[in-house]
């Protein structure tokens, strides 16, 4: 499916705000890019009310540069839908439409999203949007400003925080892709202070436990927990990157 060299792979991580993807499965993007990969970061939303003092316009701009300094560490491509903090399903034709063209350029073969049960109201409007959204990008007449895909990509999604109503069903191991991971989380200079005042949560060892918990689990040192979606044309798969 994806223009990539031969036995490489296009792996998009799609998040509802820019610092989820680097929090959820930042591990396993940097292991697969630092694999030859070609890995697409998409955040549907701009990220402009998690801030106690940066209004919203400001702090707009602020995230998308932190998420732009985040993908550069991993090599990755960045893709900023814009869609306001806390709408994300408000105009569910017009976004999820978005999310089609954005699918359409990166031409994945593995998409990595969140999960339905995770707990802000925007990661689950994004949940639903891109599974509609990946069938929807091989119709071609959805969108015929840009050429469909030819096949419906895999889906995995990624932990909850915290794994909070989350079982994995697959495993990463990101011990050597821990430090880059929390490096990624770093550039994102206004979420760790935010996470902190917001949520008395130091982010930054927040990601190493819930690692190591999964690590536990899935037999290494540090790891990334995933769930296949399983419905319909979603039931073929191959593993995800071990």
């Amino acid at each position: 499916m994806a223009e990539t060299e031969e036995g490489k792979r296009s792996i998009m991580g799609i998040g509802a705000h820019p610092d989820d993807l680097e929090i959820s499965c930042g591990g396993t993007l940097a292991a697969y890019a630092g694999h030859g990969h070609r890995v697409t970061m998409c955040h549907v939303c701009r990220g402009d009310k998690g801030h106690f003092r940066l209004p919203p316009g400001e702090l707009r701009q602020v995230r998308c540069a932190e998420a732009g300094a985040a993908a550069r560490l991993i090599g990755a491509g960045v893709v900023m839908l814009d869609v306001p903090d806390g709408e994300a399903g408000s105009d569910w034709a017009g976004q999820r439409l978005r999310v089609v063209e954005a699918i359409r350029e990166a031409k994945p073969d593995l998409i990595i999203t969140h999960a339905p049960e995770d707990y802000h109201p925007d990661h689950v409007a994004v949940q639903r949007m891109v599974v509609e959204a990946a069938f929807l990008a091989t119709v071609p007449y959805v969108s015929p400003c840009r050429e469909a895909i030819g096949r419906v990509p895999e889906i995995r999604l990624m932990d909850t925080y915290a794994g909070v109503n989350f079982v994995p069903t697959e495993y990463v191991d990101i011990t050597a892709t821990l430090a880059v991971k929390q490096a990624m989380m770093e550039s994102y200079r206004s979420q760790v202070d935010w996470l902190k005042e917001h949520d008395g949560l130091d982010i930054l060892e927040f990601i190493a436990v819930g690692a190591r918990y999964r690590g536990f689990q899935g037999g290494c040192r540090y790891a990334e927990g995933f769930r296949k979606h399983v419905a319909g044309l979603f039931i073929r798969s191959a593993p995800i990157l071990t």
